[in-house]
């Protein structure tokens, strides 16, 4: 039995999310069919990362376990054919048998991707969150440093999160412009459910004039969900991938190359 590592690339539109549900397409569930097909036999798949419904991700890893003798290349060869064009392995290699990609990822980062033009874009539709009214990048970034260190984000805590603490090592977030864009990176040990989302609703009333730049801070320290602004929009968020410790010698990060 020998214990894979492989990334997955997939646009979220279509898909209830990555956990498998009843009844409902999920990316979990066409990755498992895909990878049994070339196992030949069943295989079940642990991701570093549940993403929602209509959420990107350019490197989300997984690993699993199988006896089946394939190459590296058999693998990502043999699944791409069996997947459709909205999921896309981009690597696989053996790993040790303690790896797990949920548990052993010691960081995540996201991006979240707005268009910020009065008008909406027929080619990004779902792919981007579109914000008509100007949006004060420079605002919004200096108004998210608040956040940084470890905390508890239940201001930016969805009222279904099951998790069993609120606290979370927010390690890296930016804010910034370029072009018709404005995004926003954020890199953290872990995130609860929705809390990228919630931190970008909130950002952009900033953005948007509505807010003080303190607020994010007070609403930090307030802890209160009902006082931040709504979830923005599934559409713009990106999960770029888990970072591994060096002895797993996995290859780097998906790059965020959009926008």
């Amino acid at each position: 039995m020998t214990r894979w590592a492989a990334s997955v690339e997939y646009l979220g539109t279509r898909f209830s999310g990555w956990q498998t549900q009843a009844g409902r397409d999920s990316v979990q569930a066409t990755l498992e069919a895909a990878l049994s097909k070339v196992a030949a036999h069943p295989v079940s798949v642990i991701a570093a990362g549940r993403t929602d419904a209509g959420v990107h991700a350019l490197g989300q890893v997984v690993h699993f376990d199988s006896a089946s003798l394939r190459t590296p290349y058999a693998w990502v060869l043999g699944s791409n054919s069996n997947l459709p064009p909205d999921i896309s392995l981009g690597w696989i290699m053996p790993v040790a048998d303690h790896f797990d990609a949920r548990r052993s990822a010691t960081l995540r980062r996201y991006r979240y991707v707005i268009r910020n033009l009065r008008a909406r874009s027929a080619l990004l539709t779902d792919r981007v969150t579109w914000v008509p009214q100007p949006l004060d990048a420079d605002a919004m970034h200096r108004a998210a440093q608040a956040l940084l260190g470890e905390h508890d984000f239940s201001a930016f805590r969805a009222a279904e999160c099951q998790s069993s603490t609120p606290m979370r090592k927010l390690r890296e977030i930016a804010v910034f412009r370029q072009h018709e864009f404005v995004v926003l990176d954020v890199c953290a040990n872990a995130f609860l459910h929705h809390m990228v989302r919630n931190i970008a609703g909130s950002l952009i009333e900033i953005g948007k004039g509505r807010q003080t730049e303190p607020w994010a801070a007070e609403l930090l320290a307030g802890r209160d969900r009902t006082k931040a602004a709504m979830t923005a929009a599934a559409r713009g968020l990106y999960f770029l991938g888990p970072e591994y410790p060096p002895q797993y010698q996995l290859p780097p990060p998906a790059r965020a190359w959009f926008p």
